[in-house]
């Protein structure tokens, strides 16, 4: 059977293997194997997968689909689904193109409003689900995405501010809803994600600090899908690091083709990815994934994928590197586009959820058959993932295919609500929950 045809008989097969009197709509078990590799019409709150180095794919072994989405207009009774006991509403509407959600000691919550060059800022100090604030913080940026606050700790004296090109910082102390001040630049020379200045390709970064506030680490994507030209990949594919003042730059991590979303594990300290592998090689393959980042770790790109699979487009090369390729912590559907990722620290959700990351799944574009569009938990245990993941918020893709919504930014509530960005209907969703635990 080809791998098309299983996928377009998949949510048959899981409906047939459901035990006699068994509720079919209820997800059971980890899916494995071709059964983890679905769509998005085997998608559910619930729905368990785990992907591993057996599953993967050979290259080239399905076409390579241009499958763009069609965004269209949320249809009247659609609504983000949650697992039992979840209540999703909406905390702010008419955004646009909102990206990172990043929450500030005092509990207000920033969002990066990417296109519109500013960055907003929504308070809920009672917690009933609506910002009583809602005013923009900054304007005059530049594809602004990652937020972060500094000092690390309850008083931050900044906020700083990921462009694409540069990373500024203003002047902050908790309450303040107008920066108090210009934009400093602090890093002005990042590889740039505008075209028109020689950059183009990933324009995204993300920034996270160090839990001893020693380091500011910056994702830096590539510009090309799997090209080695060393001028134009010049400091991409990478994570950057430098001190908080933006000096004494280094690379921390290399070979990651766009680490997206940047979080730190809050009982390892350790830095975690999320991150956009290569296209153009099939439907099922490069998987996403989720990882910790090692220091001096290098994760493949361009050469090699996923340990020592070599991209047949670079057949031969770099073979000293082989074997040096660190292998992530989580493989995803392929495609799927994972951007940010949070740690869950809340006490509002049942106890299971403590320190289990979450993630967003943009959605694809190179697959036959659509993937991502949804927001997965990813399991913790002692501070490592287990390698599976789970659907937790999803119904953003209509029966029809097209797409309404689009999760980019996940951060955790001062009051332990999950905060999801959406891009595509310009909404910030709060996930929250109801149930008596």
């Amino acid at each position: 059977m080809s791998d098309r045809l299983r996928l377009a008989v998949l949510p048959l097969l899981l409906i047939a293997s459901t035990a006699p009197g068994e509720d079919p709509k209820k997800p059971t078990g980890t899916r494995t194997g071709q059964d983890a590799l679905g769509d998005w019409t085997t998608d559910a709150p619930g729905v368990c997968r785990k992907i591993t180095l057996d599953d993967l794919a050979r290259p080239y072994d399905t076409p390579s689909a241009d499958n763009h989405p069609r965004v269209v207009k949320r249809p009247d009774g659609a609504w983000p689904k949650a697992p039992e006991g979840f209540q999703v509403t909406e905390f702010a509407t008419g955004l646009t193109q909102p990206r990172v959600i990043v929450r500030a000691p005092n509990g207000d919550l920033f969002v990066a409003e990417s296109s519109a060059n500013r960055v907003h800022v929504f308070r809920d100090a009672d917690g009933d689900g609506k910002p009583e604030v809602n005013e923009i913080f900054a304007e005059g940026l530049n594809r602004p995405f990652g937020i972060a606050f500094y000092p690390v700790g309850a008083e931050p004296k900044y906020v700083y501010v990921g462009n694409t090109d540069s990373v500024v910082r203003f002047p902050y102390k908790n309450d303040d809803t107008k920066a108090a001040g210009k934009a400093e630049v602090v890093v002005k020379d990042i590889p740039s994600g505008n075209e028109q200045v020689g950059g183009g390709g990933h324009w995204t970064r993300d920034l996270e600090f160090s839990p001893d506030g020693k380091t500011l680490y910056v994702s830096v994507g590539s510009r090309s899908n799997a090209d080695d030209d060393d001028a134009r990949e010049a400091r991409r594919a990478a994570i950057l690091a430098f001190d908080p003042d933006g000096k004494n730059e280094r690379v921390f991590a290399s070979g990651i083709r766009n680490p997206v979303g940047l979080a730190t594990h809050p009982k390892t300290g350790q830095l975690w990815t999320s991150a956009n592998e290569r296209d153009l090689l099939g439907d099922n393959l490069v998987p996403d994934y989720i990882t910790h980042v090692e220091e001096g770790g290098f994760y493949g790109w361009p050469w090699y994928y996923l340990g020592s699979n070599q991209d047949p487009r670079h057949q031969g090369k770099k073979p000293e590197l082989k074997g040096k390729v660190i292998v992530p912590d989580v493989l995803l559907q392929s495609h799927m586009a994972s951007l940010d990722l949070t740690f869950y620290t809340g006490d509002q959700f049942p106890k299971e959820y403590f320190h289990d990351a979450f993630a967003s799944e943009h959605g694809s574009w190179n697959r036959a058959r659509r993937v991502g569009y949804k927001v997965i938990r990813v399991p913790m245990k002692d501070g490592k993932a287990t390698g599976e993941f789970e659907d937790f918020l999803v119904g953003f893709v209509t029966k029809e295919g097209d797409v309404w919504g689009r999760p980019v930014g996940v951060a955790v509530a001062k009051d332990g609500a999950l905060m999801v960005t959406d891009d595509a209907s310009g909404t910030v969703w709060r996930v929250a929950y109801t149930k008596k635990k």
